[in-house]
């Protein structure tokens, strides 16, 4: 089966741009199943409900997040209803919200764990270990994991992605808005890449207008940050898997401007 991972969503002009893109995207590469982070996707910080809905219409078929899904007030209350949006599964105990989910995909299953790391974050529970209790729950159910890591430090996801592998089918980077270019399969089958990218403004400094992060690089001052626009960027990565073992054969990333 081919998997279709996406990198971060940035406010409504990189929802307009998924759902301009994403539909022939997917027909274009025969994609089965979509995966799309949509954390950033309310106005550049957080999501709710109503923008998680035009992110699953646009073609995602699990929405994953990060560490601004609680950015809009609202989300903590709409989270348990949107069974195909996930929060990082190392928040304490008793977070709202799923943060695995399993679907069924025509007699096989595919699992997505959203998990967020702790280097230059905010400090959650240890996001090893999280993944060690969700591969054992899923031991009988599915080889076929995917793992989206929401993580600054390029050294943490690398070492998750070798911690994880051949216990995964993939784990993927997001958060830093930059595609990476070291996608690559692992000797034991688990595809890895620091960072998927997004989809957002090109001309920006991940997704804000550039004058206004320079003003705050420059002047120190607070600064009231805006989502750029066109032309735009869309970013996201290719994974074909063995549906019957869970192992990745072979990985590409897209990387277009549009």
């Amino acid at each position: 089966m081919r998997i279709l991972m996406v990198g971060d969503i940035v406010g409504k002009p990189g929802r307009v741009c998924l759902r301009e893109n994403l539909p022939g995207i997917k027909a274009e590469f025969h994609v089965d199943f979509t995966v799309v982070n949509g954390e950033n996707a309310a106005a550049g910080f957080g999501i709710n409900a109503q923008v998680a809905e035009q992110v699953r219409l646009a073609g995602a078929d699990v929405v994953t997040t990060g560490n601004h899904v609680w950015d809009r007030r609202e989300m903590a209350a709409e989270i348990d209803s949107l069974d195909y949006v996930l929060r990082p599964a190392n928040y304490p105990p008793g977070t709202p919200g799923r943060f695995l989910t399993v679907i069924d995909m025509q007699g096989y299953k595919i699992a997505v764990v959203s998990l967020m790391g702790r280097v230059f974050m905010n400090t959650l529970d240890d996001p090893f270990r999280a993944m060690d209790d969700i591969i054992a729950s899923l031991a009988d159910v599915t080889p076929n994991i995917l793992v989206d890591f929401h993580a600054e430090a390029t050294s943490e996801k690398q070492a998750m992605a070798w911690y994880l592998d051949g216990r995964v089918s993939a784990v993927v980077g997001t958060h830093t808005h930059t595609q990476t270019a070291d996608e690559r399969v692992l000797p034991q089958g688990t595809a890895m890449i620091s960072d998927i990218g997004m989809v957002g403004p090109r001309n920006s400094i991940l997704g804000v207008e550039v004058a206004l992060i320079l003003r705050k690089f420059i002047t120190q001052m607070p600064v009231k940050f805006e989502v750029a626009d066109r032309p735009m960027i869309f970013n996201a990565l290719l994974i074909d898997i063995d549906e019957k073992s869970g192992k990745a054969k072979e990985i590409k990333r897209i990387n277009r401007e549009l």
